[in-house]
């Protein structure tokens, strides 16, 4: 109901809405291009199709590719996969494409650049600082677990007649 009276609303005002009034998704020409590839027909666009499918993320399961969700969004995006390569796109053209209508959650790898640099590099740099701090503490422990070289008794400490008398209480007269 909502569809025919935006589709009534623009028609009243004389836009066109060529995706609207035909049903069907948008190209992928008009995203990527033209296909640059050739296309797949039999056992070569299943195993294609479900190896570029792999790539992508399933936006319901989110954890699962679409080669493996069961969700219904999977399956037609699997579809949609296999279509394009029927037509002769690309696995880079494929993944361009999805990325334009999904963003770049949807590819399971992401890409090394921008934000993703920190999310690759930053835990490496945590990991690299908790070596060094805990090498620095094992440096620190072992250098106060060495024995000193005992400290000669100073004059002033040996003629002090209270040292004396407790040197006696504990070992029993002078050494």
């Amino acid at each position: 109901m909502k569809r025919v009276f935006v589709i009534a609303l623009c028609v009243a005002a004389g836009i066109s809405l060529p995706v609207l009034s035909q049903g069907t998704a948008p190209d992928a020409a008009q995203f990527v291009g033209q296909p640059k590839g050739t296309p797949l027909t039999g056992e070569a666009l299943d195993q294609r199709s479900n190896e570029v499918s792999a790539l992508l993320r399933c936006p319901v399961c989110q954890g699962l590719a679409v080669a493996d969700s069961p969700a219904e969004m999977a399956v037609n995006m699997k579809g949609q996969v296999r279509e394009l390569l029927a037509r002769g796109y690309t696995e880079e053209q494929i993944l361009q494409y999805f990325e334009l209508s999904y963003g770049q959650f949807v590819l399971l790898k992401p890409k090394f650049e921008g934000v993703n640099v920190l999310v690759w590099l930053l835990p490496l740099a945590v990991l690299l600082g908790g070596v060094v701090v805990v090498m620095m503490k094992i440096k620190k422990l072992s250098a106060a677990r060495t024995p000193a070289a005992e400290p000669k008794p100073d004059a002033a400490v040996a003629e002090d007649p209270y040292v004396a008398q407790v040197r006696e209480l504990v070992g029993g007269g002078k050494r």
